[in-house]
């Protein structure tokens, strides 16, 4: 569906639609909370590879801008974040690819769900790991080299070359 949140949400008013899934965090930093209905729990739907992380981009060698904006970080979404990233790379997507991933942290130890489908849904290879918070690239890779192994592989090639 193409339009801003705005003319999403007034498609849905108007009743062109029964229905809509937007990401909360977009709701919420635009003050409608309110129109949050349901969360869907990532059991049901994993959501896309770092959704709702907010980035920052200043150039490498400015480290003067780099020290200011360091305070802004947060560990355990860097954590989440890398290990998504990884997994996301080592299957070769892109935005356009049908991968999901979600981690999560639990004290020391993180979790990650990845998942490629069929464009359809006819298809989902999904798979859980589960390591050290401290290596969470290689954890992204791991489940990535898992999700390979169970055909994402041809899947993923028909779609970018077809």
């Amino acid at each position: 569906m193409r339009g801003n949140v705005d003319t999403r949400l007034r498609r849905l008013d108007t009743c062109e639609m029964d229905a809509i899934v937007l990401a909360c965090a977009g709701l919420i930093r635009l003050g409608l909370e309110s129109r949050i209905t349901a969360r869907l729990d990532p059991r049901i739907s994993l959501p896309a590879v770092a959704q709702g992380i907010i980035g920052i981009e200043c150039r490498f060698a400015d480290s003067r801008t780099r020290s200011l904006v360091a305070v802004l970080d947060h560990p355990v979404t860097r954590i989440a974040m890398d290990a998504e990233r990884a997994f996301a790379h080592r299957l070769g997507g892109s935005c356009q690819s049908p991968i999901a991933a979600h981690a999560r942290l639990d004290g020391k130890r993180l979790m990650l769900e990845g998942l490629v489908a069929e464009p359809d849904g006819s298809r989902l290879l999904r798979d859980t790991l589960s390591g050290s918070a401290d290596e969470p690239a290689a954890l992204g890779r791991r489940l990535a080299e898992r999700i390979l192994a169970a055909g994402a592989g041809p899947l993923l090639e028909r779609l970018r070359t077809g």
